[in-house]
């Protein structure tokens, strides 16, 4: 059994490198991976050569992390987005090369559903992507659905089905430990740490600093902490990040009954009904998730209880997709939050003050499953490839700018308990 990876105390540990990242979730772990062991990009020549600090203030993986949990799903389908569909085939590559060459099991090849109620809707935009790219994928009809796959329901107006045969589920906390013990061999120093931004001289940050004035420094820093960015730079990140509750609820299942694990159901999105699902692995129950922004909440200190509300629109989803689980009581639940920025796109630029400062973020829900690709990106970018040498001008939605707010779209679930709250 793979155990946690052992942090180096601070005290004895190094505390000057030629990089420190601030963070230890998918996006800021497959970073200092990438720096340190080399092998990025597409020539495989980025990376490596360097001194890499990872820090991060409880551990990778620990439980309030928008990176914890168990599980996450990893798909091609992102409607006519070439540049991410492109990001989350290599990073499905890459968790499958890494999983074998570690030997722990990150990836799960289910299959994933896309629950279609539209004819011309999201769903169809994304298979004709995927067709101009050769990605396998099928369209069920809900005849087909319930024919082969008969622990299905087909309520709710369902059109079609968009099958990925390829896509599946990641193990999330066991990557993120997974990748920093494979960083720790390269020689990549690992701390658990709270800091924040401490000295500069001019446009350039010296070091961080912890509540106990330790501090570390380095030629070059990557903050991707998270929720936690919108705190350590808020007047930069405060408006353009919000940070939500966002529950999830695990259903028991019946006993002896292994039609809803993952060797015989894929995991699934209803984009339509908000709401997405993994199937049970590791004997867990059947996971749900509410697919909306919730309240905004506090990363540190918010309570991790999901709202009643929650449970009960899981159970008025459940007779139309998953009706031999209506009667399944609740087994777990957890709260994880996401990180949206603005126009739920990704955050990689620099710090507008800092010529030295990175910032890397805004998962915006969808952030785990290209965690090798960001973070294989952000190396290049470091080693002084130009914005745009891959992608061309598609790389600039990356840039910390003014851009639309699509935030608004879905609002949340009004849990009264979030306007108590001190954030931050």
């Amino acid at each position: 059994m793979m155990t946690e990876p052992a942090p180096t105390y601070p005290d004895r540990a190094p505390r000057k490198s030629d990089l420190i990242i601030v963070g230890a979730g998918v996006m800021g772990s497959w970073t200092a991976f990438w720096a340190q062991h080399g092998g990025a990009g597409p020539a495989g020549a980025a990376g490596g050569n360097r001194s890499v600090i990872l820090l991060d203030a409880w551990g990778t993986g620990h439980p309030r992390a928008t990176s914890g949990d168990e599980t996450r799903l990893i798909y091609n389908a992102h409607g006519s987005d070439r540049l991410y569909q492109d990001f989350s085939r290599r990073s499905r590559d890459h968790w499958i090369r890494f999983s074998a060459e570690w030997e722990v099991e990150l990836f799960v090849q289910s299959g994933t559903f896309f629950f279609a109620h539209r004819d011309n809707a999201w769903e169809k935009i994304s298979a004709d992507a995927l067709a101009k790219q050769s990605i396998p994928f099928e369209m069920v009809s809900p005849e087909d659905l319930v024919q082969r796959w008969p622990q299905l329901g087909t309520g709710g107006d369902l059109r079609f089905a968009l099958y990925e045969p390829q896509g599946g589920v990641l193990m999330a906390r066991r990557a993120c430990q997974a990748i920093t013990r494979a960083f720790q061999r390269e020689g990549g120093v690992y701390s658990v740490a709270a800091v924040r931004p401490g000295k500069s001289d001019g446009h350039r940050l010296l070091d961080v600093v912890d509540a106990s004035g330790r501090t570390w420094s380095s030629d070059t820093f990557v903050f991707a902490c998270g929720p936690w960015l919108p705190h350590l730079f808020p007047r930069e990140l405060g408006e353009f990040i919000k940070v939500t509750k966002q529950d999830v609820v695990y259903i028991g299942l019946p006993e002896g009954d292994r039609r809803f694990h993952a060797e015989a159901l894929p995991g699934w999105v209803d984009q339509d009904a908000y709401y997405y699902g993994v199937p049970a692995i590791d004997d867990r129950g059947f996971k749900i998730g509410l697919n909306r922004f919730g309240p905004v909440f506090d990363p540190s200190n918010g309570e991790r209880v999901v709202d009643p509300d929650s449970v009960q629109l899981v159970r008025r989803y459940l007779p139309d997709r998953f009706p031999d689980l209506v009667s399944r009581p609740v087994v777990e639940t957890r709260v994880c939050q996401y990180e949206t920025t603005s126009d739920e796109t990704f955050l990689i630029d620099h710090h507008p003050a800092f010529d030295n400062v990175w910032l890397v973020g805004g998962g915006s829900g969808r952030g785990f499953k290209h965690g090798p690709r960001i973070g294989e990106y952000v190396v290049t970018r470091l080693d002084g490839a130009a914005e745009g040498a891959e992608h061309g001008g598609e790389e600039a939605r990356f840039r910390l700018a003014t851009r639309g707010n699509r935030y608004e779209r879905d609002t949340g679930l009004g849990d009264g308990m979030a306007a108590t709250w001190k954030v931050f």
